[in-house]
């Protein structure tokens, strides 16, 4: 028997969300509900007190008041961290921007009482989310307000890259008046590509549209439908690359996406692309930027950002004549901090009421006897979703997503949101910079178009483990892997827990066996001798340790796929070879 099931979701006005379950079957968690419902933020406010905010750094004015109508507003700027530690422990909340570091030793210092950090910005990397949640403590950021201030920057940049307004500017100041040195290209008809279609990326898009500019996009897991809302084609990387005469940088830093833009797809551009990059500096080998420019493949850049910031005294890439800089400006307008301040107030607030903060970026805390249950499966399904997702074909979007969970247990013994949660973590962290977990997944998944729906297969048998198998399809997609795509069309992949880790055993409607660890190497081939001792050959002169290796296969002689588990990553070199062995009909790499 299969049910489907799905959440609905409910965005309120001052942007929490609530979650709730529709399904044909009673929903009842794997352990013990309590019998009173408890919210996943609980303070221990006396009745009628007001709680104390800390502002550690400088915040608008707006979200000051929005603050003091609900709780007690210390601003305390510039403090050390000792400081901090000691008043912390008097303090329900703290909002911090980039400059306040939030240890460890600070949640310790607090002692339980500090509920909820906000921070006044999008990155959390001066926040320590691992400390923050062993300690019960909700990490709330704002992410949103930044958007139309980042997008205009980097419509800023590019009108004056076209018509060298700051070399311009400063050979007047110099006393020079060189009109013929500093003459222009016009931005009408020219071809935009926006590498990461996202909040900010489609506000560039659009913007530019106004100005006649025709646009495309790069991003795999934009959806097609938003960008043709906006008259914008989604295409490939290297489409986007050859044909572009201006490339405007949109996409998180990521491990895919660091020096994304190095020597190589340098060597791939149009001849005298323009480069704008409001995004974040890792993505542009610097080094290999200058080499472009100074070869002139790269006409001119205009950077916000850097991999070091602020950069070091006398930075080639910074004093190049064809290098339009900002200092990290993409927020700085008046009304972006106003809002950046009101969105942050809100959601601590909000969370101050227990509500769900649908900005939060950390899981909340989950009883020890519950993931000491789950943690397998936890595990499982957030490496299914990272599988599956780097098999989508670039170009695809993730749209369609289903989940089935085969158990036999009582369909009322099984509630799946923390699992459902771990899937769209797996879709989505590996190609975004944004934090996934049992608060936000539902709201993260539907802000970047994911459907995805859950079917239960109850099956006869022991209900003593919660789950036998785990199965997530990609529907609607091309797949990097031909053989991953099953008899129904769409990419599938599943698993299990074996010996309490989590194992692959499917591929597409091929049967595997490999344990989820390190990475995974799929080679679709013709089934004949030799072919495992070649592959192990090639991975041996590597030093690459194979963990684990299964073959299946259709009937003997036929096609196979072998499923190869990595401690290591191969070279480049190494996959290349893996590809060369004659009887290897198509191989991937992925990473978990």
């Amino acid at each position: 028997m299969s049910v489907i099931s799905s959440w609905n979701l409910t965005i309120s006005l001052n942007t929490t969300i609530s979650l709730s379950w529709r399904s044909s079957l009673p929903s009842r968690a794997i352990f013990p509900r309590p019998k009173k419902p408890k919210t996943l933020v609980v303070l221990a406010i006396a009745l009628g007190a007001k709680p104390t905010v800390l502002v550690a750094e400088k915040l608008g004015d707006a979200g000051i008041q929005l603050l003091k109508t609900f709780a007690n507003v210390d601003c305390s700027y510039n403090l050390s961290p000792e400081e901090l530690c000691t008043k912390i422990s008097l303090c329900d909340a703290l909002i911090v921007r980039s400059g306040t570091k939030v240890t460890r030793e600070v949640f310790e210092s607090a002692m339980g009482r500090l509920k909820v950090v906000g921070r006044a910005g999008v990155g959390i990397d001066n926040v320590d989310i691992s400390a923050a949640t062993e300690h019960g403590c909700l990490v709330v950021n704002a992410p949103t307000a930044n958007t139309i201030a980042a997008a205009e920057h980097g419509i800023a940049l590019l009108t004056a890259v076209s018509r060298n307004v700051a070399q311009a500017d400063a050979s007047v100041k110099a006393g020079k008046w060189e009109r013929n040195k500093y003459v222009g290209v016009s931005l009408v008809g020219k071809i935009l590509a926006v590498m990461g279609f996202g909040k900010v990326g489609s506000e560039v898009a659009r913007r530019a549209k106004g100005l006649r500019m025709q646009v495309i996009a790069h991003d795999p897991y934009a959806p097609a439908d938003r960008a043709r809302a906006i008259g914008v084609e989604l295409v490939s990387f290297e489409e986007a690359l050859t044909t572009a005469d201006f490339i405007s940088l949109h996409m998180p830093l990521t491990p895919a996406t660091s020096k994304m833009f190095n020597d190589e797809t340098f060597s791939r551009v149009k001849k005298g692309v323009r480069i704008i990059n409001v995004a974040r500096g890792g993505v542009i080998d610097e080094e290999a930027l200058l080499r472009a420019l100074d070869s002139g493949i790269v006409a001119q850049a205009a950077l916000d950002v850097f991999t070091e910031e602020p950069p070091p005294q006398e930075n080639k890439l910074v004093m190049h004549e064809n290098v339009t800089v900002t200092p990290h400006l993409g927020a700085s307008t008046t009304e972006a901090q106003e809002g950046v301040a009101l969105e942050i107030a809100e959601a601590v607030v909000g969370a101050l009421k227990g509500e769900l903060a649908a900005t939060a970026v950390n899981a909340p805390m989950v009883p020890a006897e519950v993931l000491l249950e789950l943690s397998p499966y936890v595990a499982l399904t957030e490496k299914l979703g990272r599988l599956a997702v780097q098999l989508v074909a670039g170009g695809s979007g993730v749209k369609f997503v289903k989940v089935t969970y085969a158990s036999a247990r009582g369909p009322d013994d099984l509630d799946t949101r923390l699992l459902r949660a771990m899937v769209t973590k797996g879709l989505i962290e590996p190609i975004s910079s944004v934090f996934v977990n049992l608060v936000n997944a539902d709201f993260i998944g539907k802000q970047r178009g994911l459907r995805l729906t859950e079917e239960r297969i109850v099956l006869d048998g022991s209900p003593e483990k919660p789950l036998e198998f785990i199965q997530v399809r990609i529907a609607n997609v091309e797949s990097k892997f031909a053989s991953a795509i099953s008899n129904s069309g769409e990419i599938t992949v599943e698993g299990r827990v074996k010996d309490g880790k989590p194992h692959l055993t499917k591929v597409g409607s091929f049967g595997v066996d490999v344990s989820l660890e390190g990475s995974i190497v799929l080679c679709r081939q013709s089934d004949q001798p030799g072919i495992i001792g070649k592959v192990g050959n090639i991975l041996s002169e590597e030093n690459v340790n194979v963990n684990f290796m299964s073959v299946g296969r259709i009937a003997p002689g036929k096609q196979a796929v072998m499923t190869i588990g990595l401690d290591e990553e191969p070279s480049r070199d190494a996959l290349k070879k893996i590809g060369e062995i004659t009887a290897v009909e198509e191989f991937v790499f992925l990473k978990l």
